[in-house]
């Protein structure tokens, strides 16, 4: 898009958000901050950026929670400093390193505001960016709201206004994702940018909820260590047991985006991230956890500790099903509602698998020897007739291929494949080819030929597995 026009529709969306009336009253707010080593000046930015651009009225106090950072400013020296500040502010601090989760936990406890704001430590809050979150829970109390996030550099802090045309969503491995908002969503909000998006998944740093709701349905998941994967626990949470998740696109917050976590996980980043998915996959996904556990074996060796107790939860707040999920937020969504088969893909000449080989988007699918541990050679074959491996499909654009791994767009066309579970072919329905196994000059990729049935066009599809998690 030329510069000139993407800036024109910015200023314009400003306008129209500016424009905008709220409720005369709205609720009171906690601002509840979690750090950990972080650097005074991105702290201070947060902090100030709240104090200098939220009404006075509506802003209860800043609750800074100190997760066992070892820097000595932010000792003595910040609890001085913040009581010297226009507005309410003050430290509370955990006695050992207990994670985000925990941490935001405590923050929570010492609330006395009317609604709870979570936010990050390195973030800037802009003009307006507070009024549009608290005026869509005045309007439901079971509606959490998130502002559309946008980036500062870690580099050089400028600040980059983000697109209000991306929602949450998550990939197989339980990764949360950006992917462009379907027609179906802005036909629902009548093509109004600045109306509330009803996204399927937040990101978790920056959000507000309604202080009683929160503990309603069930706040955070103790059972998870650190960070990870507490942000689609809870978007799940909210859309199954009766609750509504939106970005709010008149209410911008910017937020450092580093390109690695400069802080230690104890215990390992993978083992708690690991743990933590997979309490997400047992509590909520139903038989779609297959999805997940199959994608890695570290997942399946990962121990989800009791889940009884979220267990119960969902059980008391008489939340609807995964299926739910995805047939009403989700239709879009990467996990295929319905589907025939979840596994390897077999050779039936060569004996060797499709492979995504680790490659990327828009590259040709490969084959390699079956090495049965999921990943890479875990593809599903779905009713809408693709072939996927998380969130890439097989897909080819002529007769003679290559098949290369695009982004499934869920329409047919060069992504559409019939198996024949008779004569063991897969067949491209617009070129009316078959995959063929590899040939020698070229062992690691498969080709498109016409169908002659001949055993190096056969592929074996196993059923379903059903993957286990450690327990």
């Amino acid at each position: 898009m030329d510069g000139g026009v993407k800036q024109h529709k910015m200023t314009n969306m400003a306008m129209r958000c500016k424009r905008k009336f709220y409720p005369p009253k709205l609720p009171t707010t906690s601002i509840v901050i979690v750090f950990h080593n972080e650097a005074w000046t991105t702290l201070l930015r947060t902090v100030w950026s709240v104090i200098n651009r939220s009404p006075r009225t509506l802003l209860k106090e800043i609750i800074l929670v100190d997760d066992a950072s070892e820097r000595d400013y932010l000792g003595k020296k910040l609890e001085n400093y913040v009581a010297t500040l226009p507005v309410k502010t003050f430290v509370l601090r955990t006695e050992k390193r207990s994670g985000l989760i925990r941490a935001r936990l405590l923050g929570a406890k010492h609330v006395a505001g009317e609604v709870i704001t979570f936010l990050d430590a390195h973030c800037e809050c802009t003009e307006g960016w507070l009024e549009p979150l608290l005026a869509r829970i005045v309007q439901n109390r079971r509606t959490v709201v998130c502002p559309i996030i946008d980036v500062i550099s870690d580099e050089t802090f400028e600040y980059v206004t983000a697109s209000d045309q991306t929602w949450g969503g998550f990939n197989w491995k339980l990764n949360f994702r950006w992917y462009r908002v379907p027609q179906r969503e802005m036909e629902r909000r009548n093509n109004d940018r600045t109306a509330p998006l009803r996204t399927p998944t937040m990101a978790g740093g920056l959000f507000s909820i309604d202080k009683k709701y929160f503990y309603e349905i069930g706040s955070y998941d103790e059972g998870m260590d650190i960070w990870g994967g507490e942000n689609l626990e809870m978007s799940f949470r909210i859309w199954q047991c009766g609750g509504i998740l939106e970005i709010i696109p008149c209410s911008h917050v910017g937020h450092v985006f580093r390109d690695k976590s400069p802080y230690t996980f104890p215990g390992g980043v993978a083992k708690i991230v690991l743990h933590n998915a997979a309490r997400v996959a047992e509590v909520w996904l139903d038989e779609w956890r297959d999805f997940y556990y199959a994608m890695s074996t570290g997942a399946r060796k990962a121990s989800a500790g009791d889940v009884s107790e979220r267990k119960d939860l969902r059980t008391r707040l008489k939340c609807k099903s995964f299926r739910w999920y995805l047939e009403n937020i989700y239709p879009e969504s990467l996990m295929p509602l319905d589907y025939y088969y979840l596994g390897e893909i077999r050779n039936s000449e060569t004996q060797t698998c499709l492979d995504t080989m680790g490659r990327k988007y828009g590259e040709k699918i490969g084959v390699s020897y079956c090495h049965g541990l999921g990943g890479n050679q875990v593809f599903a074959y779905t009713k809408r007739q693709q072939i996927m491996s998380d969130d890439l499909c097989l897909d080819a654009s002529n007769a003679n291929g290559p098949v290369n791994m695009v982004r499934c767009h869920n329409m047919g066309g060069n992504q559409e494949w019939v198996y024949d579970s008779d004569d063991k072919t897969i067949k491209h329905v617009n070129t009316g080819n078959c995959l063929q196994r590899s040939t020698r000059d070229d062992p690691t990729t498969p080709l498109l030929k016409p169908c002659d049935y001949s055993k190096g066009q056969k592929w074996l599809m196993q059923t379903k597995f059903k993957w286990q998690a450690a327990h």
